[in-house]
């Protein structure tokens, strides 16, 4: 059983870190590097290789460092028990307001590749496409 524990906390890691890289290209419009995040920690005394970043962000290893969560949380500006999952963290404000708009930017993008793909589609089939993403946004 701590087997498949240990999984899934290693993926709820990694998609709390992939959820504030997006946000960080949302804001800043470049995604931050592996570098760049580990010349902010090494700053700080918390060394990252390049392995351990990988197989957190792809979920390959449950990952149990306060430090390491500390410095990230820092880095990405949330709390971190939001990083860690901690019982009763929640999403930061700013996290989900991005995630909002990149969830809206995503599906405009979807919206202008089917009126440019279908082509001489009638205005009610492209309001129906429409209706169905917003729909699928406000779910999410």
């Amino acid at each position: 059983m701590a087997d498949v524990e240990n999984r899934q906390a290693a993926e709820n890691l990694a998609n709390r870190l992939r959820l504030l890289i997006d946000v960080a290209v949302a804001e800043t419009g470049a995604e931050p590097t592996y570098s760049q995040i580990a010349e902010f920690l090494r700053e700080r005394g918390i060394k990252l290789s390049r392995s351990r970043w990988t197989y957190m962000v792809n979920g390959h290893r449950w990952v149990q460092d306060r430090r390491l969560y500390e410095g990230l949380a820092e880095y990405f500006n949330v709390e971190p028990e939001f990083l860690s999952g901690e019982h009763g963290a929640v999403t930061p404000e700013r996290v989900s307001a991005q995630l909002d708009l990149v969830r809206s930017m995503r599906a405009a993008r979807v919206k202008a590749y089917a009126a440019r793909t279908l082509g001489d589609i009638s205005p009610d089939a492209l309001k129906a496409i429409s209706r169905y993403l917003d729909e699928e946004i406000t779910r999410s």
